[in-house]
């Protein structure tokens, strides 16, 4: 997250990130104690994903 998306990974965001096939989506989030990794794959059909032009994509809670 530092190097290629130059976001800080412990300020307590969500990284996304969607396998190729989109049928499986890892979550990473700093809790201020450590890492955490998350991870869903679907039996079917595919993650929605929004296209991204600069690499990464903010969204609120909204």
């Amino acid at each position: 997250m530092q190097e290629s998306l130059k976001r800080d990974p412990h300020a307590g965001d969500l990284y996304i990130f969607r396998g190729r096939r989109g049928d499986l989506v890892k979550i990473l989030w700093h809790d201020g104690l450590g890492m955490s990794l998350y991870a869903k794959r679907l039996d079917r059909g595919k993650f929605i994903w929004p296209s991204a032009s600069d690499g990464a994509v903010s969204i609120s809670a909204a």
